[in-house]
């Protein structure tokens, strides 16, 4: 018995009435039922939206902006929304009926836009009273839950594109203010290298000016010390006029009664003279008649002596020696004495009434005088008086003045330090003046002074910095073509698992050949692979045709589903044939593992740590990654391992088969009556 007979006799005794070929025309239309239907029902669900309604609350209040525009974000994002026709936006006038219409079913989300969004959008221009502008989203997962994360995808666009307007406008401002900065920043320059010549001077005079200091320093420790000894000289004439003062007042108080006194003497010395002047009138009479009585003796002596010379008495010689002898003896005896004696104090007499006379005169005017000395005295000592208070006042003036001499001198020190500390101040400050021209005018160089071309630019690209270009190497087109490569081998599958319901793995009427193994299970797998070769090209041809798949590689995607329906049969039909009913619960279980493990959805690397070897075991997950390759485009050197891998499990079903096949030629009691069936 060859394999093609044992095939065809199944296929006949399957096809042998009006029902079994429905079984078999409705088996083979599993597949394409759940595969082709589920993605025709969800082949593009976003191009649909508009059929969902939409709560829209528009409750912005617009606001000025900092340079007199006035904003209106929250309209124009309406009016944006409603114009896309994204979803049925229904305009309503508040927030609470759009929540209650949530909560109802009536609308499927509600979108506010606050009160205050334009206001917050606007606020970054106030740095101290900036917020963020919200957008309030209601949902209810009670809807529907996958809406909910539409929605969020949604808002985001919305939020990037209203980020990216104010954005734009806000960097537009921000780059106008950066020429504005740039020009100021060179008349900021301009001025700054004006300050830096002003303070070159300044420093210049600065240093002059520490020069004086220094002079005036020097200058009034010497007239501290110049003042101090006028101190100690005013202290010394404010004692000696004190002593003056005093001295005058005594010579005042003594010569008090002088001019009475000098009266007096002048008195006094008039009769003084007036007696010394009859005095000497008698001494010198008295001379006179001394005189007289010489010259009467020599005049009679010589008489005497001539009458003896005449009478013959006496010679002549005799006679001139007579009279020699008494002019001798009158010249030298007791009374030539006594009339020397005389003589001299006649002179002396004399002298005496002379001055006298001249003290009488002296004393007159003396007397005369005093009056007027008296007088002057009196003034002195009045004068006297004011120079010892002037003198006072000088001394306690000029202790005043060292004082403010000393404390001229300390601050001419302080103002000599602090013209010091200015010029040095003044040199720093003309270095740094001069630095700051410098890099004030580099600065103003590297300050952008954007035109209006630029600022445009700039600010779209300041808004929205990061653009993704996105390079699509294999590219799915709608989100029924996204899932296309999983739910078509998934719907092979289960094609395959419902074809074991309806025909048997292995013929009664084989075992009980003497056919090798090999054929029996050969042949009993071919009708399985030929009904699912069946399935598999029906529903390429409808995803292609009918859906609009337009797979890449539409050839190699069917003969890829080919392969997929020969091992997916060869292992159903091994495994049910092996282990009999129980087996298509393994099956079963064999489809639950595949489902949450071959990455149809979300990407496989995502589900739990034990289901990643599940993935790395079972067949679907590799279809899946092949069939995206031939479906979107892709490298195909990665579909040829998973063709080699089909094959493999091609070989595993074959094995299984063969050896359910050489265990059941063995009849036993539970091959005539099974435990269960099913």
């Amino acid at each position: 018995m060859t394999v093609l007979r044992l095939a065809r006799s199944e296929l006949k005794r399957m096809t042998g009435g009006l029902l079994p070929k429905l079984t078999i025309l409705a088996l083979t239309m599993v597949p394409l039922l759940y595969g082709a239907v589920y993605l025709y029902a969800n082949w593009d669900p976003y191009g649909n939206l508009n059929q969902i309604d939409a709560a829209l609350v528009v409750e912005d209040a617009g606001a000025t902006a900092a340079d007199g525009t006035e904003l209106e974000a929250g309209r124009k994002v309406a009016d944006s929304l409603v114009d896309g026709h994204v979803f049925n936006w229904q305009l309503v006038a508040s927030s609470s009926e759009a929540e209650q219409g949530v909560r109802d079913g009536k609308y499927g989300f509600a979108l506010n836009i606050p009160k205050d969004f334009s206001a917050n959008l606007v606020s970054p221009g106030k740095f101290d009273a900036a917020n963020q502008a919200m957008l309030n989203v209601t949902t209810n997962d009670a809807n529907n839950y996958l809406l909910s994360s539409i929605v969020d995808k949604l808002t985001t666009a919305v939020h990037a594109t209203v980020a990216r307007e104010v954005g734009e406008e806000t960097a537009n401002q921000l780059l106008t203010g950066f020429g504005t900065i740039h020009a100021q920043l060179a008349k900021a320059a301009e001025g700054a290298d004006k300050l830096a010549n002003g303070v070159d001077k300044l420093r210049d005079g600065s240093a002059t000016l520490s020069n004086g200091t220094s002079q005036l320093r020097s200058g009034t420790g010497e007239l501290l010390a110049g003042q101090t000894r006028l101190r100690d000289g005013a202290n010394q004439l404010n004692d000696g006029t004190a002593q003056l003062d005093a001295g005058l007042h005594q010579l005042q108080d003594k010569t008090a009664t002088l001019p009475t006194d000098t009266r007096r003497l002048a008195d006094g010395a008039a009769q003084v003279a007036i007696g010394n002047a009859e005095l000497n009138a008698k001494v010198q009479d008295v001379v006179g008649q001394l005189g007289a009585v010489d010259t009467g003796l020599h005049d009679r002596v010589a008489a005497s002596t001539a009458r003896l010379v005449a009478a013959g008495i006496l010679t002549q010689e005799q006679a001139d020696k007579v009279i020699a002898d008494v002019d001798a003896a009158s010249g030298s005896g007791p009374a030539a004495q006594a009339r020397a004696t005389i003589a001299s104090d006649a002179a002396k007499i004399q002298q005496l009434s002379d001055g006298a006379a001249a003290v009488s005169a002296g004393a007159t005017r003396l007397a005369n005088a005093t009056p007027a000395l008296a007088g002057a005295i009196s003034q002195s000592a009045s004068g006297a008086d004011r120079l010892a208070s002037g003198a006072a006042a000088l001394a306690s003036g000029q202790q005043s003045a060292l004082d403010g001499t000393a404390r001229l001198a300390d601050g001419a020190a302080k103002l000599d330090d602090g013209a010091a500390q200015l010029a040095s101040g003044a040199a720093t400050a003309a270095d740094g003046a001069r630095t700051l021209a410098t890099e004030l005018a580099s600065g103003a160089g590297k300050v952008p002074n954007p035109n209006d071309a630029q600022k445009d630019k700039v600010s779209r690209v300041m808004a929205d910095p990061v653009a993704v270009n996105n390079v699509s190497q294999a590219k799915a087109g709608t989100y029924g073509a996204g899932l296309a490569p999983f739910f078509l081998t998934l719907a092979l599958w289960i094609g395959v698992f419902m074809l074991v319901q309806a025909m048997r793995p292995v013929t009664q009427r084989a075992l009980a050949s003497n056919a090798p193994s090999w054929k029996i299970a050969l042949g009993g797998w071919l009708p399985f692979f030929g009904v699912a070769a069946v399935q598999a090209s029906l529903l390429t041809l409808a995803v292609d045709l009918a859906l609009g798949l337009n797979p890449a590689h539409p050839i190699l995607m069917w003969l890829l589903m080919l392969a997929a329906v020969m091992a997916f049969s060869a292992i159903i039909q091994g495994i049910v044939a092996l282990l009999g009913t129980p087996g298509k619960f393994v099956v079963l279980i064999l489809l639950v593992l595949q489902l949450v493990s071959s990455g149809g959805t979300f990407p496989w690397q995502t589900t739990p740590a034990p289901l990643h070897a599940v993935h790395q075991i079972l067949p679907m997950g590799y279809v899946v990654s092949g069939m995206r390759r031939l479906v979107y485009g892709g490298d195909l050197s990665l579909v040829w391992p998973t063709v080699l891998g089909l094959l493999g499990y091609t070989v595993l079903g074959a094995a299984m088969s063969t050896l359910a096949v050489r265990k059941h030629k063995y009849w036993t009691l539970k091959t005539l009556k099974p435990e269960i069936a099913v």
